[in-house]
């Protein structure tokens, strides 16, 4: 028990670094989304690759791994922040943000869908709190009446909150590859982010500042913190670590807020307030179960 509480800290420290995600990526102004996620992870792998080099030949077995796993993690890396950078450059940033906030929920379920873990009543009604607090964010309150030009950004996010959800569960089945190996799949996605980016992008020159904040994410919330979530995920209490997460949304909104980058609308403190509400009953019965 003592090592499961001490890897869902670990996993904790992965929390708290996302929260400045969204005011970073925010931060890297009209850099195109592909463009920004070869670059951060691109730091990320070459950090990861440093450290393995420092090691040595210990260093580089760490990066071994199963086929399976290295598609799992790389796909749902590049896949998930791919849709994230998509949502925050297409949509209002704290509707977005919230939207895929969605995910700690999607964890929970998905732990009694795909992880043998059986889903209580409270798990399903704290999804559905879920539910409601993403179309009060994509409506505002006004009924359905979504602005057009935000809902592809909505939909991504929506789409990133599924496939963190997902991989963060099935994670666990890999319980055996080491959290070094997490670099390989950084470099991967760096390879699919620069791909995309030539295929459907202008490449747009950082300038001093972009650099500095590419540099931040890929050391932060793009390097360490997936070191961190692996291990959390691996051997740490995962319902708790979805529950522990409805942190980050709370943190990265108020940085979006106090930043500028974000104005502060009620429907924002409704949907955390139904968030919070939905997670607490989704461990509660998590517990419960146990």
């Amino acid at each position: 028990m003592a090592s499961q509480r001490t890897a869902t800290l670990i996993g904790l420290a992965a929390i708290l670094l996302w929260a400045s995600l969204a005011v970073l990526t925010t931060a890297t102004g009209t850099l195109p989304p592909f463009q920004v996620l070869a670059i951060s992870f691109g730091v990320a792998a070459l950090l990861g690759l440093a450290r393995a080099a420092l090691r040595g030949g210990s260093g580089w077995r760490e990066l071994r791994q199963p086929w399976a796993a290295l598609a799992l993690s790389t796909l749902a890396l590049f896949g998930y922040h791919a849709l994230y950078f998509i949502a925050l450059k297409r949509a209002p940033a704290v509707e977005a943000n919230l939207l895929n906030y969605m995910w700690p929920l999607l964890i929970v379920v998905f732990a009694g869908l795909l992880g043998g873990v059986a889903v209580r009543g409270g798990q399903w009604v704290g999804t559905l709190l879920g539910l409601i607090a993403a179309v009060l964010l994509v409506t505002r309150g006004r009924g359905l009446q979504v602005d057009p030009a935000h809902v592809p950004g909505y939909v991504a996010a929506l789409s990133a909150a599924v496939i963190w959800a997902a991989y963060s569960v099935l994670n666990r089945r890999f319980a055996d590859v080491p959290t070094a190996a997490i670099t390989v799949a950084c470099a991967g996605v760096a390879i699919l982010g620069s791909i995309a980016h030539l295929l459907f992008e202008r490449t747009v020159v950082p300038d001093a500042t972009q650099w500095g904040v590419l540099a931040v994410m890929g050391i932060g919330p793009v390097g360490a913190a997936f070191w961190l979530w692996d291990h959390g995920t691996k051997r740490g209490d995962i319902a708790l670590l979805g529950s522990l997460s409805y942190l980050a949304p709370l943190l990265s909104t108020l940085l979006l807020v106090v930043s500028g980058r974000a104005e502060p609308h009620w429907i924002q403190a409704v949907a955390i307030a139904l968030l919070l509400i939905g997670a607490w009953l989704s461990v509660r019965s998590s517990g419960a179960a146990r």
